[in-house]
């Protein structure tokens, strides 16, 4: 198990282990149907009675145009639900479908050590999306907040695959169940005051690491603490986006 961390690694159970890996897969020769149409508001995956997810698509939505797709992870004791509304927005403006599911617990179990129910769940979600709307499969992004954030590389990095570019917002670390998939282009954003993920020992340090492996990284950071600024998060999805069509091997 390869990792980068500010902080101790999770202790995982051999029964709790996954080799981090997605199984869905987007084939751009594929013709999905208009199964779909758009959503005035977030709705739900309608994947689970508890914690579940929403999803969001872009009024500009046509299934002859096939999206762009966001996945975002949301940080620890969040939802999808809540964490969705910060890109409606940017999603409407840019025509991207956003996929925000719940994780299975209060944070996401690369951090807590428990990762496979997320992945299956992830596959729920994103096998869902990908079969009721036309999606650019050069263009699926994963994205996400703090512990979702950390949660996102580590997904990103081995599914490198199956996402063509990965939105870190304040990460703490990355760990790798598996080796490294492909090479999706990377933003990292840190707070250079954050009092719960220090700067130096986790954003400039993944930054600087994944550069050192060899992966394409954009960089920035703000002045502020841990937080997602709308202006940050608007940069992100944006550098996202123009990765489109420019996937590394």
């Amino acid at each position: 198990m390869l990792f980068w961390r500010c902080t101790e690694s999770p202790a995982v159970s051999p029964a709790a282990f996954s080799d981090g890996r997605l199984h869905v897969t987007a084939n751009p020769s594929v013709n999905r149907p208009p199964g779909g149409g758009t959503t005035v508001e977030p709705k739900p995956l309608g994947l689970a009675s508890d914690r579940d997810g929403f999803f969001y698509v872009s009024s500009r939505y046509v299934s002859s145009s096939p999206a762009p797709l966001l996945l975002y992870l949301h940080g620890a004791t969040g939802t999808g639900q809540r964490g969705i509304q910060r890109w409606i927005e940017i999603a409407e403006q840019t025509g991207t479908i956003v996929v925000a599911p719940d994780s299975r617990s209060s944070t996401w179990g690369v951090v807590s050590g428990d990762e496979a129910a997320d992945i299956a769940f992830l596959d729920l979600a994103l096998e869902r999306i990908l079969g009721l709307y036309s999606i650019d499969a050069h263009r699926m992004y994963v994205a996400g907040f703090s512990d979702g954030a950390s949660a996102a590389l580590s997904l990103g990095l081995v599914n490198g695959d199956l996402f063509a570019a990965i939105a870190a917002f304040s990460p703490g670390f990355v760990q790798l169940s598996s080796p490294p998939n492909g090479r999706p282009r990377v933003f990292i954003s840190h707070g250079e005051n954050d009092s719960i993920l220090p700067v130096e020992r986790c954003g400039r340090r993944i930054a600087r690491e994944l550069r050192d492996a060899g992966y394409t990284v954009e960089y920035q950071e703000f002045d502020g603490d841990h937080e997602l600024p709308p202006a940050i998060r608007d940069a992100g999805l944006q550098w996202l986006l123009s990765s489109g069509m420019r996937r590394e091997t």
